[in-house]
């Protein structure tokens, strides 16, 4: 693919929301360099020297979407067990996945970052928790994939080491051992995690969930990553199955677990979150502590609503996550503000989570789970030129308000989507890698997958 990676770029006569601050109906947007310039109403008044002039007449620019929850991997596996509760899901999923190798890995994560940026996608995140021995380096795949394709990636380095024969649910065979996880893992952070701001990957420590993992990595894990300076992620409170679980394991619910543990705060994040108590509810607000609110999967899998409403009345950090693709098959990250927008709607009343509250949650929501809050998540001078730019016209047209085009029906087709001033996406296809290339990766990982199970 020919490179059109653009340093110089001017928006211009766009709906401006900038998510923080007023938004502008008819405004400019100056990217130079990964920065973004100037954002203000009318013209810009000073554009650089051989800039891109982009006209977005008719068109929609919000911050670039941000994925705070998904299992790449899982590109290669949809459509396992359609019907199951999550316990079921995962005991028919597990002998796949541990027939994974780098191959796979890569074809499924280049597939899967390239439907997310199709969705304006600019960031994502990776929950990596199996690696099978012998099957080649997965986590280098996927940070390989993720440059291909040009998103800002933050892979999580997860892990099991309770299997059942400890009271866990996956099979023996396919967890590891604690001392060669917590190796591993800050192997990972050595090589691959760039704290500097605008960098393009950051490593997270990730022990799967409670129902996988021992106390003792939960709580060595959490060292590590405090040791080195990176974010916490694992699954929490996903079912009832698994209130059930630690109660019967621990005596206690999974947010009073983890607690005790020393997992909440304001370099942690947890995927799903969809059974807390009002406690628990307090308690993240009070520690920080960020949800991955992942709609369209806990539908899929009979989980439950999130309490976002009430998460985000206590102050609490809440982003959107589209989860893995096979428990939310095809899903685009643009369509879980939809899904978050009506499922607290049909839980709470239709003033339960406003268009504009439901972008939040997609980019500065997003952006303070990853801890990236002055880099990304809003357009504002001197952040990170991540944009995305929606065509409201045509149909969309007949709704005036264009965040309310954008947030309610279909989503609009995608005009651009910038990565650090690079062109991503335009006209609705990939500019990186081909949408052609990405999408046979995925059924070739497929393929593969099937044929070594």
């Amino acid at each position: 693919m020919r490179d059109l990676a653009v340093r110089r770029l001017v928006i211009e006569n766009a709906y401006i929301a900038p998510v923080v601050g007023e938004e502008i109906p008819s405004g400019h947007i100056v990217v130079e360099g990964d920065r973004i310039t100037a954002v203000g109403p009318g013209p810009a008044t000073a554009v650089p020297e051989g800039a891109e002039r982009v006209d977005g007449a008719a068109c929609l620019a919000t911050p670039g979407l941000v994925n705070t929850h998904h299992h790449l991997y899982q590109w290669a596996a949809q459509g396992v067990t359609p019907d199951g509760t999550l316990f079921e899901w995962l005991a028919a999923s597990y002998r796949l996945w541990a027939r994974m190798d780098a191959e796979v890995v890569s074809g499924a994560v280049t597939a899967g970052l390239a439907w997310l940026a199709k969705s304006g996608c600019t960031t994502s995140t990776d929950h990596h928790y199996i690696f099978p021995k012998g099957r080649g380096d997965l986590f280098e795949a996927e940070i390989d994939a993720a440059r291909r394709v040009g998103l800002r990636f933050h892979p999580c380095r997860g892990s099991m080491d309770r299997g059942r024969s400890q009271g866990g649910l996956p099979p023996d065979d396919i967890v590891e051992d604690v001392d060669d996880i917590l190796r591993a893992t800050e192997e990972a952070i050595r090589k691959y995690h760039d704290p500097s701001f605008g960098s393009t990957v950051r490593v997270a420590v990730a022990p799967c969930s409670p129902f996988s993992v021992s106390g003792d990595l939960m709580i060595r894990s959490a060292e590590l990553a405090r040791s080195h300076g990176v974010r916490l992620h694992t699954h929490l409170a996903e079912t009832a199955d698994e209130d059930e679980h630690c109660r019967e394991q621990f005596g206690m619910l999974p947010a009073e677990y983890l607690d005790g543990l020393g997992w909440l705060g304001p370099d942690v994040w947890l995927a799903h979150c969809v059974h807390l108590t009002d406690k628990d509810v307090r308690r993240f607000a009070e520690t920080g502590t960020g949800t991955a609110h992942c709609p369209s999967s806990n539908g899929r899998l009979g989980a439950g609503i999130a309490r976002v409403s009430d998460l985000l009345r206590a102050g609490a950090p809440v982003g959107l996550g589209v989860d893995g693709a096979a428990s939310s098959e095809m899903t685009p990250l643009a369509g879980e503000i939809r899904m978050a927008m009506l499922m607290q709607r049909a839980r709470y009343g239709p003033s339960a989570l406003t268009a504009r509250q439901a972008l939040e949650l997609a980019t500065m929501g997003g952006a303070r789970c990853l801890g990236r809050a002055t880099e990304i998540g809003s357009l504002e001078v001197g952040k990170l030129a991540d944009i995305a730019l929606w065509r409201i016209g045509g149909f969309h047209a007949a709704v005036d308000d264009p965040v309310v085009a954008f947030a309610y029906g279909q989503t609009p087709p995608l005009a651009r989507l910038l990565v650090g001033g690079r062109t991503v996406v335009e006209d609705g296809e990939l500019r990186t890698v081909s949408d052609t290339a990405a999408a046979e990766a995925g059924a070739c990982a497929h393929r593969r997958l099937l044929a070594e199970a």
